[in-house]
């Protein structure tokens, strides 16, 4: 999909559903608020386009909880049940659309994570960088947080080079099921996904 049709694409989406998610941003604030506490939002520096950093904004989903020594609990001491419901239902995600507004992210894209992962990725895993990371991506609708760091690259450089309108329109179709189904939704043994600490595949060299 061209990078201008695309953008028009997100922004209609985005601009034609704010009657059914400001409301709902509203409430989902307002219960973050009461069940987890002040911030509300979290921001994080993540690597957009060509790997250049923007701000992301959720909804928290994670307590501020510390141990005697002032370091913070893991994230399954942090995350209790509201916190999963909010990433379960990807609600969490919300306020992403602001970042899809400011053209930072689309709707679909592989997903932004973190800075630091930026020198650990191989060539042809830092090709994922080649397109503008989204809120859901072909990676997330075949296994979300249930596959591995490799073979969740590999769905995103397939998406970099097989990108279209119709294929963006099967990824949101498909995010929505897993939604309601909550598929896979974290990696086996983890409350989210474990770090990545590098390249698995010395095919992908």
């Amino acid at each position: 999909m061209q990078f201008h049709l695309k953008r028009i694409f997100d922004v209609s989406i985005v601009l034609s559903s704010l009657p059914l998610t400001l409301p709902l941003i509203g409430i989902v604030a307002l219960l973050v608020c009461i069940r987890i506490g002040r911030p509300i939002f979290f921001f994080q520096q993540r690597p957009g386009l060509h790997g250049k950093p923007f701000e992301l904004v959720k909804f928290r989903t994670m307590a501020d909880a510390r141990d005697a020594e002032g370091a913070l609990l893991s994230d399954h001491e942090r995350l209790d049940d509201f916190g999963r419901f909010l990433r379960g239902s990807s609600l969490d995600e919300l306020p992403t659309l602001w970042c899809v507004l400011k053209g930072n992210m689309s709707l679909v894209g592989p997903r932004p994570l973190l800075m630091e992962y930026l020198p650990r990725y191989s060539p042809e895993q830092n090709r994922r960088h080649e397109v503008l990371p989204g809120i859901t991506g072909w990676a997330q609708v075949n296994g979300r947080n249930a596959i591995s760091w490799e073979e969740k690259f590999r769905l995103d450089v397939w998406y970099v080079d097989h990108q279209s309108f119709f294929l963006d329109m099967e990824i949101l179709f498909r995010t929505l099921r897993m939604v309601l189904r909550r598929e896979g939704i974290s990696a086996d043994g983890h409350s989210t996904m474990p770090v990545f600490s590098g390249k698995e595949d010395d095919r992908f060299e």
